[in-house]
């Protein structure tokens, strides 16, 4: 009777237990020019697992093509990761939802990416340090992980896309590069005064993305509060599309950071 392999890939080699011999090199070069690394790099295994058990040749096929989707998999997932241009790497896995002051209904809401689907805004809003950037990022991850292109900014680097761009008349086409994305996050709005640059680009990227892209920001100041930062016809124009399909959380509270300061929770202990 022919042994069926329980998991999708194949068993890694342990200590102890001999190297599998490499593929002929014709095969090698075969498998190269098929652009099957994954393939490649686990065939050796996956034969010599083969033969010890006596798969069936269909065992094998499926057990060769799943290290290549596998693989394949993981690799997008870094290339997206990569491209996100996030800032810290910042997950769900080490976010606190009981410590937010956004309800628990509206984190798992957000979580299921849905709005991202619908092509629906997100605006958290609050006082510096109640977990604003945190959220978008762990959400920006969680997109990643689904699947999704996420594409991460600064107001300060819309002025500077802007600015670059502008000398050679393609802001626009730079514009609809950035919205190759699905979820557009903006950070940090309203820490600091927003320069001319930026507030066009921010208007910019809004007004191209609506309907078509998401937009996730997070601010210091509400959305209605923008023409503080920005002249006022820019930021009309920028918050009328901006919120006409957007979802608003609002954090309050004390600063996460200062309060972990505080407790001496910032720094490991001096000896």
């Amino acid at each position: 009777m022919s042994g069926t392999p329980r998991t999708k890939t194949a068993p890694v080699p342990t200590l102890g237990v001999p190297t599998p011999p490499p593929l002929p090199e014709d095969l090698q070069a075969l498998l190269h020019r098929l652009r099957l690394p994954h393939i490649r790099r686990h065939a050796p295994e996956v034969v010599a697992t083969a033969k010890a058990q006596r798969w069936e040749p269909v065992e094998v096929l499926r057990a060769l093509f799943a290290e290549e989707a596998a693989g394949r998999e993981r690799s997008a997932l870094a290339t997206r990761r990569a491209a996100a241009g996030f800032p810290t790497g910042k997950t769900f896995g080490a976010w606190s939802p009981e410590a937010s002051s956004i309800p628990a209904p509206t984190q798992q809401a957000l979580r299921t990416l849905e709005w991202v689907h619908r092509r629906e805004n997100l605006v958290v809003c609050g006082p510096s340090g109640t977990g604003k950037t945190f959220l978008l990022e762990a959400l920006g991850q969680h997109a990643v992980e689904q699947g999704l292109r996420v594409a991460w900014f600064t107001l300060e680097d819309l002025g500077v896309l802007l600015r670059r761009h502008r000398a050679d008349d393609t802001v626009t086409k730079a514009i609809a590069r950035v919205l190759r994305a699905d979820l557009v996050v903006v950070d940090d709005i309203g820490l600091l005064p927003v320069a001319a640059d930026a507030a066009e680009g921010l208007y910019r990227l809004v007004d191209a993305a609506y309907e078509k892209r998401s937009v996730a920001i997070s601010s210091n100041l509400h959305p209605a509060a923008f023409d503080e930062l920005m002249p006022k016809t820019l930021a009309t124009a920028t918050v009328d599309r901006l919120l006409h399909h957007a979802h608003i959380c609002q954090t309050s509270g004390e600063s996460v950071r200062l309060s972990q300061a505080l407790a001496g929770q910032g720094v490991s202990p001096l000896n």
